[in-house]
């Protein structure tokens, strides 16, 4: 069942963000996902939630998003996201109707 990754992203560096961002995006394709939506503009409808950033990529299961965050070849670009900043991130199916 197609699963989504809805990330929070606040960045402290952002070079070294571009750097995780150029050899992480990749590695989403290569485990099946895709990158559905990422906005700098998020606006609080409730809550008092105010990421920095958000993004959404959709995978063809949870299974399949958790073999991308555990891979080798995404921990390499994992410790660069940890160094440029703070992240939460969660996967979940996506059911509808």
């Amino acid at each position: 069942m197609t699963a989504y990754v809805v990330v929070e992203v606040e960045i402290h560096d952002a070079e070294a963000f571009a750097a995780y961002r150029q050899s992480g995006l990749p590695t989403i394709a290569r485990h099946g996902g895709r990158v559905l939506a990422r906005s700098d503009a998020a606006v609080s409808l409730e809550g008092g939630w105010h990421p920095s950033r958000i993004v959404i990529v959709e995978f063809p299961s949870v299974e399949a998003a958790q073999r991308w965050h555990a891979s080798s070849e995404y921990q390499a670009a994992r410790k660069l996201r940890i160094a440029a900043g703070t992240t939460r991130s969660v996967a979940f199916e996506g059911l509808i109707g």
